[in-house]
Parts: structure tokens; sequence; C-alpha cells
């Protein structure tokens, strides 16, 4: 999984808040427009698939979301934002985007051995994985 390094222009204007959590949750109740996920999916080149079977829609309710100008319900936005905070982080922590391309596609000993892109499904899986670049990070790789 290559990574490119820029932000597309409906990311952007996310990226300086992406640490501040109670900015997340409203920013995701305002809505998230669905053009952020195709954003997403060019920065990581994870699959069409793979982000819409996260959001629980269909591939073809996310091209109709995105030719629509629709936005994302709070939940699958704050999804997409996290996600967004998360590719950031490794890309910091890895020092450069295939890096960290290649570790979400590999067991991670910190994550008992599971694969980071297979957790980073759920709210909850992102948050782990995220966890675990932090104690990357910190130097903590036991």
């Amino acid at each position: 999984m290559a990574v490119k390094t820029k932000p597309k222009s409906v990311l952007r204007a996310y990226e300086k808040h992406l640490d501040d959590r109670f900015w997340m949750v409203e920013e995701a109740a305002a809505g998230v427009p669905a053009s952020a996920v195709f954003d997403l999916m060019g920065m990581t080149h994870l699959s069409k698939s793979f982000f819409a079977g996260m959001l629980n829609l269909s591939t073809k309710t996310l091209d109709r979301y995105r030719v629509g100008g629709k936005q994302l319900n709070p939940s699958s936005g704050e999804m997409i934002l996290k996600l967004y905070s998360l590719v950031r982080k490794g890309e910091e922590i890895f020092g450069n985007a295939d890096e960290f391309g290649k570790w979400i596609e590999k067991p991670a000993y910190g994550l008992g051995f599971k694969v980071p892109k297979e957790l980073m499904k759920s709210t909850a899986g992102v948050d782990l994985v995220m966890e675990e670049l932090i104690r990357i990070e910190y130097g903590d790789l036991a």
C-alpha cells in the first residue's frame, strides 16, 4: 500500500484540528463530505470496498454520495476523520508514507499479531492502531 504524502483539498481543511477530539465530534456532527472518503482513498490506496465496508455502505452508495455532494452521517464522518488522523500520525512516525503503508499490512507485535489494516475497520480498532503508533513513537515496542 503506497501512500501519497499531500492531503487532498477536502481533507486539508481538517488537518490542523486532528488532535482535538471535541472538534472532531462537532465536525462529524456538522457533516463531512463524502468526497473526503475518496480523498483518503487516494492517499492510502485502500480500496473503495474497504471504505464501503467500514462505513456499512455499498460502493454504489458511496459513489452516489460523492456525485450528489452528500455528507456522511456523524458516525461515518467521525470514522473518516479518525482514519485521516491515523494516516497522518503513521506518516509522521514512520518517516514516509510508503513505510507506514507497509506497516499496516503486516501483523504487529503490539497488536497481538493482528494486521493493523484489518483493525482499522472499526472506531475501536482505529483507536488501538493509534495507541500502537504512539507506543512506537515513544520507543515502547514491547
